[in-house]
């Protein structure tokens, strides 16, 4: 795990490693998740037992095959990259013995998982899964943003959330500023207003020079930081809101993985910024940023 020394919330990509990503739950200091990023040439295989743990692998690029005593998988239409379709996506619960082979010249995957005593049915998630749970176009104006859902609350899973946000150059994400660090219900309804969750932004720009930046911060500023996120890294969210804005000339990317409390989204707002909702005159015109039918290209 290799820590930005500019904000202690980044973790840098080790480049030389074909796991180029990867850190335990005690390392990011909290409690749930855990995550790993690796590239595979063709025919290497990774080989794995989920433990006591359930876990979700996503695709960020090429193919891949998996074996396991639950079923077999293979993605045949997997995109190029994530700015080229939508994702491929593999549930697996606790004590899933598996190999995944690369099937594509280079394959890039991203990988999270947590402890889990529920077992759940495997799940192989396709563009047309993706599709059909629903594109969000979210925001506005120069905050409008396009989330692909994978695990989205509600799934057939004991904690894990996953989503993918697409942000064009220039564009405010996740905004206005929301946080998921206590738990509260509804003392009427029993409904869940806001749940305790662990976040990871892991980031993918469209050109190699290019960054978003990350703001971090609680409402008694006891955590502030601001985050320089560059290609392949990962900034951590504790506690507190986290608002993004992608560098202009730079779409950025960013697969969130979520666990605490709840299998929820559950989040409050900063009263501070919560005005800005219903001011956006329209969309973006450059989002959708990725289609399905790109895959099919």
């Amino acid at each position: 795990m290799i820590k930005d020394k500019r904000c202690p919330l980044v973790v840098k990509p080790n480049k030389s490693e074909s796991i180029y990503q990867s850190f335990t739950a005690p390392e990011a200091g909290w409690e749930y998740l855990n995550f790993e990023a690796r590239l595979l040439k063709k025919g290497e295989q990774w080989s794995h037992n989920t433990g006591n743990r359930e876990l979700l692998i996503v695709l960020m690029g090429g193919n891949f095959s998996v074996q396991s005593q639950l079923g077999e998988w293979e993605t045949v239409n997997g995109r190029k990259d994530v700015f080229s379709g939508l994702p491929h996506g593999l549930y697996l619960p606790p004590n899933t013995s598996f190999t995944l082979t690369a099937e594509s010249e280079l394959l890039d995957i991203a990988c999270s998982w947590v402890v889990s005593d529920q077992n759940f049915p495997a799940s192989f998630i396709t563009p047309d899964d993706v599709e059909k749970m629903g594109i969000e176009y979210r925001g506005g104006d120069n905050a409008s943003r396009q989330i692909n859902r994978l695990l989205p609350p509600g799934s057939a899973c004991h904690k894990l959330v996953c989503v993918e946000v697409y942000t064009p150059s220039g564009n405010w994400s996740s905004f206005p500023a929301h946080k998921h660090d206590e738990r509260k219900v509804d003392a009427e309804t029993g409904k869940i207003i806001e749940a305790k969750l662990e976040e990871i932004y892991f980031y993918k720009i469209d050109k190699p020079q290019g960054f978003a930046l990350q703001k971090v911060y609680t409402d008694d500023r006891s955590l502030d930081e601001i985050a320089e996120a560059h290609n392949n890294d990962v900034v951590l969210i504790p506690k507190g809101y986290h608002p993004v804005i992608a560098g202009h000339g730079y779409n950025a990317y960013y697969l969130n993985f979520l666990a605490g409390s709840d299998q929820s989204l559950a989040s409050y707002d900063d009263p501070d910024h919560k005005w800005i909702y219903g001011t956006w005159k329209g969309m973006d015109p450059r989002i959708p940023m990725v289609t399905k039918e790109m895959n099919d290209n």
